[in-house]
């Protein structure tokens, strides 16, 4: 008989749990220990690559989400760090070394470039920035010292979408490391891993925990890299609380159904935003007229719970849209079951220095939601009432 595969709804809902073993705890234990005894010292020794030696190193607590997560994303391991900046630092640690050459999008999140461009340099790794969609600029970037490429899709905060089979079939031909950061993604409605992506990062403060109550970062992959990573991860110490992995499992538990649910909402918002005269542009990757709709509706199942737009006017119009909303919370970060609203060019790019941002196309007009699971029909009259209040400000300025 044929074994039957765990959908991705499933995969979250019961993870890691063993489903032969009875008469246990249906909620996994916190394991809310620094450390674990041994009964004799080849034990100790034995010990110490395990989740029953040191939480620094693991912890069964955090081997149930990681496992979760890495079934979620159809590979072999995962390793949660103490948040999504420390899983790409240490990662990005673990795999190169001085004389080393990234070649990375223009289009990631503003805590990545900045340590790209100002971080690694100091450990005399240099990055090139190429256009996200350019993949011959990918290409002619590459040398004979490159290592990686590093990829974000959907990027932060312009929602474009990279085409995994190309940027794969091009590590693949140079024998670079690929690595992405899937964040916006999420393992719902994207499986880069599947394209031959060869590490895929989430920011588990986000999606994943889904409740805007802790921080962590996750990295997932095949074994050897994981065990590379691993080595670095107990090194820096950037390892994820016990108590935080057992919220971050449960919130896993309800990631598919809540991804869903924006899904649906993010896609009515992108429709009714599209059609507004005070709204300038619109990013959506299952709009129709988004430049990579097709890549997008190839390799994904949803278009997510991220909508930008530019507004008609200036930068304190784009202030005021944001700060007359009320169902939407002026706040940063996103992913979380409310709806949150923030200026990129004031919040995740604001490290970037201006000409940098338009070049990614990050204007002072673009305001970025993050779309929760509340009725979208009161999320969009919160839009509309916005858009009304900085429309009759505007024509009182004139008058």
């Amino acid at each position: 008989m044929k074994r039957h595969t765990h959908k991705p709804e499933t995969k979250a809902a019961r993870g890691a749990a063993n489903l032969e073993k009875k008469n246990g705890p249906l909620s996994i234990p916190i394991y809310q220990t620094s450390t674990f005894e041994v009964t004799d010292n080849d034990e100790q020794l034995r010990a110490t690559h395990t989740d029953h030696f040191y939480t620094r190193y693991g912890n069964p607590t955090n081997t149930v989400a990681e496992k979760t997560i890495a079934a979620l994303e159809g590979v072999d391991a995962a390793l949660t760090f103490a948040s999504g900046m420390g899983a790409i630092t240490t990662t990005l640690m673990a795999l190169l070394k001085g004389g080393d050459h990234v070649v990375a999008q223009r289009d990631i999140y503003g805590g990545v470039n900045k340590f790209l461009s100002q971080w690694l340099p100091k450990m005399g790794i240099e990055t090139t920035f190429v256009d996200t969609t350019d993949y011959e600029q990918h290409a002619r970037a590459i040398r004979a010292n490159t290592k990686l490429l590093y990829l974000e899709s959907p990027t932060n905060p312009t929602l474009r979408i990279v085409d995994f089979k190309k940027v794969a079939s091009l590590a693949k031909q140079h024998k670079l490391l690929s690595m992405i950061d899937a964040t916006f993604g999420t393992p719902i409605n994207q499986h880069p891993a599947e394209f031959g992506i060869d590490l895929v990062m989430h920011s588990g403060t986000k999606y994943l925990s889904g409740h805007t109550d802790l921080i962590c970062g996750v990295v997932a992959g095949r074994q050897e890299l994981i065990e590379k990573v691993w080595e670095t991860r107990t090194t820096l110490g950037n390892c994820m609380d016990p108590h935080a992995s057992w919220m971050l499992v449960r919130g896993l538990k309800t990631l598919a159904v809540r991804v869903a649910r924006q899904n649906e909402n993010a896609q009515r918002v992108a429709e009714f935003l599209s059609a507004q005269s005070k709204v300038r542009k619109v990013h959506y990757p299952f709009l129709k007229d988004h430049p990579q709709n097709t890549i997008a509706r190839e390799q994904m199942s949803g278009g997510g719970g991220m909508v930008s737009f530019e507004v008609e006017g200036t930068a304190e119009d784009a202030r005021r849209v944001s700060e007359s909303m009320r169902l939407f919370t002026l706040a940063p970060s996103l992913g979380g079951v409310e709806s949150l609203v923030s200026i990129p060019v004031l919040t995740s790019h604001a490290m970037i220095p201006a000409a940098e941002r338009a070049k990614m196309g990050v204007t002072e007009q673009m305001i970025r939601l993050s779309v929760g699971i509340e009725n979208a029909d009161d999320l969009i009259a919160d839009l509309e009432h916005a858009l009304e209040a900085v429309a009759a400000s505007q024509q009182v300025q004139v008058g």
